[in-house]
């Protein structure tokens, strides 16, 4: 009889230097705890707000959200690495003295559990192609397509789907003009162009706070996103490929709010425990078909790969509107990905499974 065949091994990489890094953090601990050890051999690194890779063990207890309290990955959190960019080795390295060069591990997939840029924009998956090693979620083109809002509005509204009126603002412009105020109206939610997660979000209810709302974007992305306010049901839908390339969406969520006033913030998404949720989402037949049917439209349109999850406003009128798209989901225990897939009958252990087998069978190089 020949050898057993080797288990893949696979990376778990997080943290990392956007404004949304304690996010990530969590994400990765539910990913670690929900990972078939019978199926994949696990190495966890986590990035630094610096940039610094660490090996930092397999420990998830430092990754969960205690309280108020977010994790971060710091500097004493485990050993210098690289991932050496030869795509004939694909090999992790130590950097620490001593033992600079040592192979730690042979690395056969990687799910990047990175959200918002320098991780879910193009800029890990161009390392990883370079490397040769396989990996979970969107390619280059589609992450940082997907990543910058004006971009995925302008190709959504070419394919045909209905997305929310917005106003971009490049780093020199400050203002709305007049016609633009007029089109959009009040309130509007002004953001960064190139983040997610509620990270650097305002509500602005009257034109003098638009200034200082704008600022506190550009503290995340000197591109800002001023957009007009959409009277509906926040509805969520996931998306997952499969190893043989099937595409299918997930049964739909709601978020609900219990203020009238109140809205989707990072505090309300993470800290507060104060939405109610609905999975799946009480819609019309015909309503919940087609948030599915535009969720596969949207994630082709933009020709991701692996996973998405696809936001939407539903009007009183039935109307469905695209408002983001998510090639980085989170992965936290209050997040609806892993929580739609688990009610359609993908449990959450299953669901890793699957991106990362779909990861493997699509390779890197061109999708």
């Amino acid at each position: 009889m020949g050898a057993p065949a080797r288990r893949p091994t696979l990376l778990v990489l997080f943290g990392g230097r956007s404004g949304e890094h304690a996010v990530s953090c969590v994400s990765a601990g539910g990913i670690l705890d929900n990972l078939d050890r019978d199926r994949f051999d696990v190495v966890a690194v986590g990035i630094t707000r610096d940039g610094e890779w660490l090996a930092v063990g397999d420990d998830t207890e430092r990754w969960r959200l205690h309280g108020r309290e977010l994790p971060e990955v710091t500097a004493d959190a485990g050993e210098p690495v690289a991932l050496l960019p030869d795509p004939t080795r694909r090999e992790l390295v130590s950097l620490a003295d001593g033992r600079r060069g040592a192979v730690l591990a042979t690395i056969d997939a990687v799910f990047p559990a990175l959200h918002g840029p320098a991780g879910e924009d193009g800029e890990v998956q161009g390392l990883l192609e370079t490397a040769g090693v396989p990996y979970v979620g969107a390619g280059v083109c589609a992450s940082a397509a997907s990543m910058d809002k004006t971009v995925t509005k302008a190709l959504l509204r070419d394919a045909g789907l209905v997305v929310g009126d917005a106003v971009a603002l490049d780093r020199t412009a400050t203002d709305l003009t007049a016609a633009e105020r007029e089109r959009l109206g009040l309130p509007v939610f002004v953001k960064p162009a190139r983040a997610g997660s509620s990270v650097g979000i305002r509500r602005v209810t009257a034109w003098e706070d638009l200034a200082d709302a704008v600022a506190f974007a550009r503290e995340s992305d000197p591109k800002v996103l001023v957009e007009a306010a959409v009277v509906g049901r926040e509805i969520e839908c996931g998306v997952l490929q499969f190893p043989d390339g099937r595409v299918e969406a997930s049964v739909a969520a709601e978020i609900r709010l219990p203020g009238a006033d109140d809205w989707y913030d990072f505090e309300t998404k993470y800290l507060d425990d104060v939405s109610e949720l609905d999975v799946p989402a009480k819609l019309d037949d015909a309503v919940g078909e087609a948030v599915r049917e535009q969720a596969v439209r949207v994630f082709r349109t933009m020709d991701c790969s692996g996973l998405a999850r696809v936001d939407f406003f539903v009007t009183d009128d039935g109307r469905v509107l695209v408002n983001e798209l998510n090639t980085m989901p989170g992965f936290t225990a209050t997040s609806l990905y892993p929580r739609m897939w688990a009610t359609t009958g993908v449990d959450y252990p299953t669901l890793l499974t699957t991106l990362v087998e779909t990861a493997l069978a699509h390779g890197t190089g061109v999708r």
